[in-house]
């Protein structure tokens, strides 16, 4: 497995296993088959609810607590100092560890500076190995930076081939902010996985659309988290380090970008009002 050295030197596994929109009654099985299949960096987060099925994976498992690289996530619901604190216990009680080795803020709305404070903290005390964002844009990633101790050390945003986030990842290296992808495949969307260009250099390759995706991110050095909750799909997902992308086929690839998200707007007011008044409880 190939890894990358954030800005504070905790290394991070450039492939790991998502879990977003996975139910957590299936949760537990898919993290236990991802583990089984050589995956050793994990994403959750406190909105997908599948903390404690995480948690009991990892238990279950029998790998040791250094090899994994865990990643959760704080809810906008939650932001603020005394409510990050709360949500940071909560986390880590569902998922029975004592740390996590990254914590993200997972969207740019409400209190994201007392938050960021709270985090700094306990980032000091090991209870959270390195921290960041998530979906911050370019100038919010900069606010951040500039008035804070602590530079975010990954920013987790919406990455795939129609929407590439070149010049986004460009200003988080000069940063120090490593870029992770969610979303690599787009959800199928725009026909990714029969999109005649990649399944074109897959063929050469002898890989699937998706692995050839992956290993496009990767090649970029972008950090990137595919879910899946077949187990062949997951060793398939991990197969990307014995073979490469060339030149003509990057170039190929990026002539893809459409430069516009797939998905949500982070900056429409509609989707600001949307997820920010989202509540994980009452």
């Amino acid at each position: 497995m190939e890894s990358t050295t954030l800005n504070n030197g905790v290394e991070m596994p450039m492939l790991g296993f998502g879990v977003y929109q996975i139910p957590p009654e299936e949760t537990e099985q898919a993290v236990s088959d991802a583990l089984a299949a050589g995956y050793r960096l994990l994403d959750t987060a406190a909105a997908y609810q599948n903390e404690e099925a995480v948690g009991r994976a990892i238990k279950s498992s029998g790998v040791a607590r250094d090899e994994l690289f865990v990643t959760t996530k704080l809810w906008v619901q939650d932001t603020g100092e005394e409510k990050t604190k709360r949500a940071v216990d909560t986390s880590l009680g569902r998922l029975g560890l004592d740390y996590v080795d990254l914590y993200l803020i997972h969207q740019p709305y409400g209190d994201v500076y007392g938050s960021w404070r709270v985090m700094e903290a306990l980032n000091r005390e090991g209870r959270l190995r390195a921290i960041g964002v998530s979906n911050f844009h370019s100038d919010r990633l900069v606010d951040l930076i500039d008035h804070n101790e602590v530079a975010p050390a990954v920013n987790q945003v919406e990455t795939h081939p129609f929407f590439q986030r070149t010049a986004d990842q460009e200003l988080m290296a000069e940063r120090g902010v490593q870029i992770e992808s969610w979303g690599p495949f787009a959800e199928g969307r725009n026909n990714l996985f029969t999109d005649p260009v990649l399944g074109e250099i897959g063929g050469r390759h002898g890989k699937t659309v998706a692995q050839v995706v992956l290993r496009w991110l990767i090649q970029r050095h972008v950090v990137v988290i595919p879910k899946s909750v077949r187990a062949a799909r997951m060793a398939e997902n991990i197969d990307v380090f014995d073979f490469a992308l060339t030149d003509d086929d990057m170039a190929r690839i990026a002539a893809l970008d459409t430069g516009a998200s797939l998905f949500l707007d982070h900056r429409d007011p509609a989707v600001v009002s949307q997820l920010g008044n989202a509540r994980l409880t009452d």
